[in-house]
């Protein structure tokens, strides 16, 4: 439970000081022998702890998701297979998956995305990641547009978007084979983009090692990059830069 939200129980008086004092007291994480739980992540960082479900045995995949969802309300399960989804739905109903990006989730309803991020991938062999890094970005309350299918192999796509690319908080760029893509956007923006190499490729590719040293080597200014894959961690970045980018008056559903 958030320390807002315990503080307003308290002035509302559905909550006694002494109930305060002691869930104010509880330790910064929980401890469940196999895993330490970080409940106040939320509170240093801003974000809630999220789960890495690839290879996590059954029983503690069930009780991490049953806990953070507790603490929480909702929790967020990335690169999850079909057979964990349907083990967590069997306890937990209100769950969704998504096959594409392998997202598991149980989310508030009626959240208020904020901002502007816009995903943009090369090709459509990229959109698995892209949507890792977007429904994240959308889990953590931005508001996101998607502009798929853009690479270089057919730039009219990508300039097609500019005016869309431009009105974003910050960008994330998600491409495979050579990884052109990023120092493309990273020259027609203002604002800050998120290079997301992806093992995308014949075997020069190297499972995204030159797609990766392309956009690490890229001339193009304000480009950050990220490991091979790692869409979610391109939606928590674009998420923190985004929320700098925006304004308390600002509307819900997105535009600057």
């Amino acid at each position: 439970m958030e320390i807002q939200t315990i503080l307003e129980q308290v002035k509302q008086g559905t909550m006694t000081i002494g109930e305060a004092e002691q869930l104010l007291r509880r330790q910064p994480f929980e401890d469940l022998g196999y895993a330490k739980l970080d409940t106040h992540r939320k509170i240093r960082s801003g974000f809630p702890e999220v789960i890495f479900c690839s290879g996590k045995a059954d029983e503690h995949l069930l009780s991490i998701f049953g806990r953070l969802l507790k603490e929480e309300g909702e929790v967020l399960g990335t690169r999850a297979s079909k057979e964990q989804y349907a083990l967590i739905k069997a306890q937990y109903p209100q769950t969704v998956y998504d096959p594409v990006s392998r997202i598991v989730k149980v989310e508030k309803p009626d959240k208020l995305r904020r901002g502007k991020i816009v995903v943009c991938t090369a090709g459509t062999a990229d959109i698995s990641v892209a949507e890792e890094a977007a429904q994240t970005a959308e889990y953590f309350e931005s508001y996101v547009e998607r502009v798929y299918d853009v690479g270089v192999a057919g730039i009219h796509r990508l300039l097609a978007n500019v005016e869309t690319l431009q009105s974003a908080n910050c960008v994330v760029a998600v491409a495979g084979m050579e990884g052109a893509l990023a120092s493309v956007v990273g020259g027609l923006v203002d604002k800050p983009v998120i290079a997301v190499p992806t093992s995308v490729g014949y075997g020069a590719s190297m499972h995204g090692l030159s797609a990766l040293l392309t956009m690490i080597n890229s001339c193009a200014n304000g480009i950050a990059v990220v490991n091979i894959d790692n869409g979610y961690g391109a939606g928590y970045i674009a998420t923190q830069i985004n929320r700098m980018g925006y304004q308390q008056s600002e509307p819900a559903g997105g535009g600057n």
